[in-house]
């Protein structure tokens, strides 16, 4: 069975922390929206075509007749099929719970260029964007790497990975967070980064496995851009 994904054609976003999965899985996927009509078919979708289980947004997963919706919840459902998540079912909420902290953080970033309303332009909310990522990379943004510097420091079975002693899609997500970051606030992320050595030596880790290293060179990775849930504005990332 062929997975079908559908995400924004154009940007990585949100869609791509469920791409990265099902290429390191190396699964059997379509991305639907970058094929000849896939965007019209996501909107009808999404407008009617599930029915009583049609998505709100994407990004959303097609399993056969499932519609998996949201980030967390598809990575959740792909998980344990893909071998990205660990088999004892306690750990596999650890890593749901790890991975809804990973959208609570993609969440913020977004609202440091969008902080009033999405419908809006950035250049019709600036003022409030500056104070809104003044915030966010002072206070919230090294809470954030120093949660889950924590998280991987702490892991009692002693191997480098957010949960258990495999990788699993949260260090995937992980891996996606510090590459979005970097590109949003290169000086903020500078500064941070000598203080969670653990977190960016996963991140190198992941980068280094064959298929995602594979993956980063091809055509199928989107590159980030003012479209996208990471944007960078210079003017944002001022203060370092």
């Amino acid at each position: 069975m062929v997975f079908k994904l559908y995400y924004w054609d154009g940007i990585p976003g949100r869609g791509e922390f469920v791409r990265l999965a099902l290429e390191e899985a190396g699964a059997d996927y379509v991305d639907v929206a970058r094929q000849p009509g896939g965007t019209d078919a996501m909107l009808k979708l999404m407008k009617d075509g599930g029915g009583a289980t049609s998505p709100f947004a994407p990004p959303f997963l097609i399993d056969g007749e499932l519609i998996v919706s949201h980030v967390a919840n598809i990575l959740f459902y792909l998980g344990p099929r893909l071998g990205l998540a660990p088999e004892e079912e306690g750990l596999r909420h650890v890593a749901n719970g790890l991975q809804l902290t990973i959208t609570d953080c993609v969440a913020e970033v977004h609202d440091t260029h969008h902080p009033i309303g999405v419908s809006l332009y950035y250049e019709e909310q600036k003022s409030e964007a500056s104070k809104r990522a003044a915030n966010f990379l002072t206070e919230r943004l090294p809470k954030y790497l120093g949660y889950y510097e924590g998280v991987l420091t702490r892991n009692p079975t002693g191997q480098a990975h957010s949960v258990g002693g495999q990788l699993s899609y949260v260090d995937l997500s992980l891996f996606q967070l510090i590459e979005g970051l970097r590109y949003a606030f290169p000086k903020a992320m500078g500064a941070n980064e000598e203080h969670v050595p653990a977190l960016i030596a996963l991140h190198d880790a992941v980068a280094a496995r064959p298929r995602i290293l594979s993956y980063l060179a091809s055509d199928r990775r989107l590159p980030f851009n003012e479209s996208c849930v990471f944007r960078h504005y210079p003017e944002l990332d001022r203060q370092f």
